[in-house]
């Protein structure tokens, strides 16, 4: 969805990952890279799949990533995950982060994206998700 139309409030849920944009991760410019953000998206909906799965989990894609807002050193970055689909193997999880600028109360839609893991057994071979206990 384009950056005007984004959702105006973070989701109501738990956040999966909260984490603090270091100068390290920024370009030249001050922005944070896509990559740390993503890795950041990818820990989060991990954390999220793996608790689902009872266990191991591994990243297979990563679809529909857009990138609304930059992301400036500094900024709290808040990610939320949401469950959107169980498969006989797969999770697939929503994935949106938020950045609070500075020291100010707002947050603001930066990225959102879907992410699909695999559960993984102790052979490290895909295993079925267990039933929603």
């Amino acid at each position: 969805m384009p950056a005007n139309e984004t959702a105006q409030k973070p989701p109501q849920c738990e956040p999966a990952l909260r984490a603090i944009a270091m100068p390290a991760d920024a370009n030249p410019w001050g922005d944070i890279f896509g990559g740390w953000l993503l890795s950041q998206m990818d820990l989060a909906g991990g954390t999220v799949a793996t608790r689902r799965a009872k266990g191991r989990t591994a990243t297979v894609a990563i679809t529909a990533m857009t990138f609304h807002r930059p992301v400036f050193v500094g900024d709290e970055v808040t990610c939320y995950a949401e469950i959107i689909k169980i498969g006989t193997t797969s999770i697939t999880v929503k994935v949106e982060s938020w950045a609070r600028r500075g020291t100010g109360e707002e947050q603001v839609a930066v990225t959102d994206g879907i992410f699909t893991y695999v559960a993984i057994g102790v052979d490290r071979r895909p295993c079925p998700v267990p039933p929603e206990s």
